[in-house]
């Protein structure tokens, strides 16, 4: 079974040009339904650049899913086995402000749209910049 991912390499992934925030919101967190945003961010925020995207991704597909341990090694191949939305279409970097950056060696960490970081992201020239996907498809 082939494996995909969703990793990139020395990337940043500004925020969706449709994007409606000037300043980075937290998502809320609900514990009786955490959204995707608020595990996404949960996972990411306070651990910058210890997660691949394909780790952050499965982890909330795991708890979204309440997989237990038991389940986690075949859950991951199984939802690797067909290609998955990468952190463009998360929605931490489609509504909620944050851009992501990837490391060299694919490991992530948000910032927000307001901070100093991104802006430095934004302007640095070794890095491959991509959008988030849009929240709305151009109107023609």
């Amino acid at each position: 079974m082939p494996i995909h991912t969703t990793n990139y390499i020395s990337t940043f992934i500004e925020v969706a040009e449709d994007c409606s925030v000037i300043y980075a919101e937290i998502p809320v967190f609900n514990p009786d339904k955490p959204s995707i945003a608020a595990i996404q961010f949960g996972i990411l925020n306070g651990n910058p650049y210890k997660f691949t995207s394909d780790d952050v991704l499965f982890e909330t597909f795991a708890i979204k899913n309440e997989l237990v341990d038991s389940e986690l090694d075949a859950a991951r191949e199984l939802f690797f086995s067909k290609g998955q939305a990468c952190m463009r279409c998360s929605p931490l970097t489609k509504k909620f402000g944050f851009g992501v950056h990837v490391d060299a060696e694919s490991k992530i960490a948000i910032y927000a749209i307001d901070s100093n970081e991104y802006q430095n992201f934004m302007a640095d020239k070794s890095l491959k910049t991509v959008k988030a996907m849009r929240n709305k498809a151009k109107s023609k």
